[in-house]
């Protein structure tokens, strides 16, 4: 069977011969003509002189000289005179963000009544009596006069309600409105697309005789018309001007019953236009064909489903079409395209593009620091700004913020520390001077990117599409704009994005080959052998939603006007006419229920599958759960360089291993190596929420300063001058947090939330820190703190059958000397723990392997180890002051019953000394390779999880 096209190219030949260069063809959209120049070209087999071509709006703009009224140019007129209105009433003018929400829905109705011929006067009477409806409406038919009836007797002559009442001022404003709006449009030398439509009906159309300079006028594929394309058509066919050429199958025309014909049948039996390809042949309604009838399992599942059916499918020769019923699917459809060349006439949206994103951005950094006067931007803002592919920020500039922010922890960043000379945006954190030069400054950003782009010689036709589209936009508002007091910035902000939110733009190969990406309507008068369509659900296909309209359904009806149904008669249209043609037809719908989807296929399919004989094969798209193939655990063998690192850096270089560094190593070797010998440090990075290690910072810091005045005293310092030092804590602790973050200020004032939730937590855990050595002690010395220097040793282990020295070190929270209330005198070392750590254990045999269960016995005995042997001193107790758990569980170490002390911590001693000289000598064992522990326990906070995943368990391995 021929393409609609090709027919029409038969029958043109056919009517015209050589004279059909006399001619003018009128199509609904741009796309069939490529089309129908390929059929006419195949059908004459020659050159000939070409027929002039249009689109409907583009030939009866032949009729007038006047410019085409923008629709922001319109708003702003209709703004003005719905103020003068409301001020002739004796009531406040509106402001633009109040009158914004309706204007779209006024325009929107006055466009309609103007394409379908409405008496203004009449559709806007006030007829609460029903007798005024049968004198008024004498010409209408009774369903006509009914559907008024219906809608007027919802209002009582006695009184309406508020409701009621407001609508009604409006509607008795709505005339008025639109005859003043009709005569600025003139007095402006403006017009608009309906007005245009309206003058030539009714014979006002500065050029009324532009159709007569073709001898014939051609309309090809046309469907749902307006009542004055109706009216013009018949006129022009009457006078044997016009031909038509309707695209219908006898399977729907025929059929009452069949919405897709309703149109149709209106143009040919109701307007008596004529087909020029005579009747219609049934053929849907004798076709056998298979049709593919796939269930996704979610929206986006539709495009990776096609993925699979487009590498299976296509075949040379065949022309094939993917048709979005759900335009949304566009970009996903584009990411799950494969090796195949695309021709898209469905416009990619600008809010899917990098460049709506930096407007986005920019009008978020401009409401926080010109709207709400902040001198500081989330860093997150900023970070966006730096990665945004279009900032073209230089890494040395990237590198210097991030520093920054990682260094102080910044939550927030002030804007005089905002310097990006490199980028083609560098005044984007300037804050805005005068707020109605905002448009202004944003089409001024876009003038840079679209010259940076063009510099870099890397524009791409779709962002020079989109940034043009946009720029012109934003002209259009900032003129609409000056004559008006300065609007408030997020108002301005809401117009801009409303008016920028529909832009979008053609991504166009050869709209003869490849596979051809559109939108249904888009898909008019067109035939391809392969269709494919997406989104073909109930719900989308068709809508179940209208626009918005101020004319209830009832007067829409007894006018003629759009409404729903014919949106679905419409639609039906556009997909049954595929059937026509196709031979081979896939059809997707998302098979998952949601609130945004209704999980059933279009009724659409569901009819034609019932009343047709195509023969529906149904697939249901399965998730099948895939294993990735096992990946190689990472393992590093102690051999060649890693060896001679390892070997250089901790026996020739005596590099130190520290308490951490131990533990490490009992966690995951893996992490050791990473960490300790290969040296690869953890990214910089800030966390919405306050790390427990710049906790645990402050509060070792502030301990230290508040017992630094005890230290090196003679005698016991009495416990009462510890009670005295927490009156300082406060003070300590704030600055500590000042002096960690860099900020500036000296009060509590200066920190932020997060820093305040520090400094409340910081304060809790130091008095009770503190506290706790008032509770049970009489005096005390202080002999150490934080000391990093002096307790450093070399530990003798046995390295390839050679005696070798590693030096370990410890840096130790506090050495003290105490007077319990017993007049026992200990000597302890303390380590400050703020986290979840345990003075518990349940044997040594489970503290001293691999993946030890107390990490801070471990390090604590390390501590202790050293710090006895480089002093010589002996019968040191290790304690350990978890803040969380102290006050119940004390800060000796216990097993049981058994608490770590006396005879029983000696014994424990020379057990660690053991297992701290095996452990080393398995880290220098060129034998044992470094390898994860997938036991071991691992922090969401590990920078290096990605190294450990595919860690196997030795004991399973064997």
């Amino acid at each position: 069977m021929n393409p609609f096209l090709k027919d029409v190219a038969i029958d043109l030949k056919n009517r015209f011969g050589e004279d059909l260069h006399e001619t003018a063809i009128i199509f609904n959209n741009k796309r069939p003509i490529t089309y129908l120049k390929q059929h006419l070209a195949e059908v004459y087999g020659q050159a000939i002189w070409s027929p002039q071509f249009f689109t409907i709006q583009e030939f009866f703009r032949l009729s007038t000289n006047l410019s085409e009224a923008t629709p922001i140019a319109q708003f702003f007129i209709l703004y003005h005179l719905h103020n003068e209105l409301l001020a002739k009433e004796g009531h406040e003018a509106e402001t633009l963000e109040e009158f914004y929400p309706i204007a779209e829905t006024i325009l929107s109705d006055f466009s309609q009544l103007d394409y379908d011929l409405v008496d203004i006067d009449e559709i806007f009477m006030e007829l609460f009596d029903n007798t005024q409806i049968d004198l008024q409406f004498q010409h209408f038919t009774a369903e006509q006069q009914d559907f008024i009836r219906q809608f007027w007797q919802s209002f009582s002559i006695a009184g309406h309600t508020a409701v009621q009442e407001r609508f009604l001022k409006l509607w008795r404003r709505l005339p008025v409105l639109y005859r003043s709006f009709k005569e600025e449009l003139k007095v402006k030398k403006m017009t608009n697309m309906p007005t245009i439509y309206r003058d030539i009906v009714d014979g006002k159309a500065k050029n009324q005789t532009f159709h007569q300079q073709y001898k014939q006028i051609i309309f090809v594929g046309f469907n749902a018309l307006s009542k004055a394309e109706a009216t013009l058509f018949k006129k022009w066919q009457d006078a044997g001007l016009a031909l038509f050429y309707f695209d219908a199958d006898a399977y729907y025309l025929d059929d009452k019953q069949q919405e897709a014909g309703l149109f149709i049948r209106r143009n040919i039996f109701e307007s008596g236009l004529k087909n020029a390809l005579g009747e219609s042949s049934n053929v849907i309604g004798n076709r056998y064909s298979d049709v593919n009838l796939y269930s996704a399992t979610g929206n986006v599942s539709q495009t990776k489903l096609l993925h699979d059916i487009l590498v299976n499918n296509e075949k040379e020769g065949k022309s094939s079409a993917i048709l979005l019923a759900d335009e949304s699917l566009l970009v996903s459809l584009l990411q799950s395209l494969p090796d195949v060349k695309p021709n898209i006439t469905t416009g990619f949206p600008l809010t899917q593009s990098p460049i709506y994103g930096i407007i986005e951005l920019w009008m978020e950094v401009q409401h926080l620091i010109t709207h709400q006067k902040k001198n500081k931007i989330p860093y997150t803002l900023i970070e966006t700004f730096i990665n945004h592919p279009l900032t073209n920020v230089s890494k040395e500039e990237k590198l210097d913020i991030q520093k920054l922010i990682s260094d102080k922890q910044l939550f927030e960043v002030e804007i005089k520390e905002l310097s990006f000379k490199s980028s083609s945006l560098a005044h984007f954190f300037h804050p805005i001077v005068r707020i109605e030069e905002a448009i202004a400054i944003l089409i001024h950003i876009i003038d840079n990117l679209l010259q940076n782009l063009a510099q870099e010689d890397r524009i791409k036709q779709i962002d020079s599409n989109l940034l043009i589209e946009v720029r012109k936009t934003l002209n259009q508002l900032n003129l609409g704009l000056e004559s008006l007091q300065p609007l408030s910035l997020p108002f301005q902000f809401g117009l801009i994005s409303k008016a920028i939110a529909n832009i979008n733009s053609a991504i166009e190969g050869n709209p003869l080959e490849g596979l051809q990406i559109m939108g249904l309507l888009e898909s008019r008068c067109l035939n391809f052998d392969h269709v494919y369509v997406l989104g073909a659900n109930e719900g989308i296909l068709p809508k179940t939603s209208s626009s918005p309209t101020f004319i209830p359904n009832s007067l829409r009806q007894a006018y003629g006007l759009p409404i729903l149904e014919n949106q679905d008669a419409l639609s039906a249209y556009l997909f049954y006419r595929h059937f026509q043609y196709s031979t081979e037809i896939h059809l997707l719908y998302n098979g998952i229920v949601s609130d945004s989807s209704s999980g059933e296929e279009s009724r659409f399919i569901k009819q034609l599958e019932f009343e047709s004989k195509f023969n529906f094969l149904k697939h249901n798209q399965q998730q099948n759960i895939t294993f990735l193939p096992d990946q190689d655990e990472v393992i590093i063998d102690k051999k060649g360089k890693v060896w001679d690192k390892l070997r250089s850096d901790f026996i020739t270089n005596k590099k130190k291993i520290s308490a951490t560094a131990l533990t490490t190593y009992l966690q995951s070797p893996l992490q050791f190596f990473l960490k300790y010998v290969a040296e690869i440090k953890e990214p910089p990075s800030i966390s919405q929420e306050f790390e427990m290690n710049n906790l645990g910072t402050v509060i070792h810091n502030v301990m230290e300063k508040v017992y630094l005045p005890f230290k090196g005293a003679a005698q016991f310092v009495p416990i009462g001058k510890l009670e005295q030092s927490l009156q300082t804590v406060d003070a300590l602790i704030i600055a500590e947090i000042i002096e960690l973050y860099q900020l500036e200020g000296t009060g509590l004032n200066s920190l932020n939330s997060l820093q305040r939730i520090m400094h409340k937590i910081s304060s809790e855990y130091v008095r009770l820190l503190v506290q706790h050595d008032i509770d049970h002690f009489i005096g005390i010395k202080i002999i150490e703190l934080e000391n990093d220097e002096d307790y450093i040793m070399d530990f003798p282990i046995e390295v390839e059958g050679k005696e070798e020295n590693v030096r370990i070190y410890g840096i130790i929270d506090r050495v003290d000397e105490v007077l319990l209330k017993d007049k026992t005198v200990k000597i302890r070392i303390v380590d400050y723990k703020t986290g979840a750590d345990e003075v518990n254990f349940k044997s040594l045999d489970k503290v001293f392997i691999k993946n030890t269960e107390n990490k801070a016995l471990v390090q604590t005995l390390f501590y202790t180890y050293v710090y006895e042997q480089v002093t010589g001193r002996i019968g040191i107790e290790p304690n350990l002051y978890v803040a969380r758990k102290m006050r119940e569980e004390g800060t000796l170490f216990y097993a049981k019953s058994e608490v770590l002390e006396t005879v029983y911590l000696a014994e424990v001693k020379k057990e660690f000394i053991s297992f701290l000289k095996a452990t080393l000598e398995e880290i220098f064992n060129p034998e044992i390779p470094f390898r994860h522990d997938p036991k071991a326990k691992i922090y969401d906070s590990d920078p290096y999880t990605l190294f450990y995943k595919n860690a196997i368990d030795e004991e399973d391995e064997e």
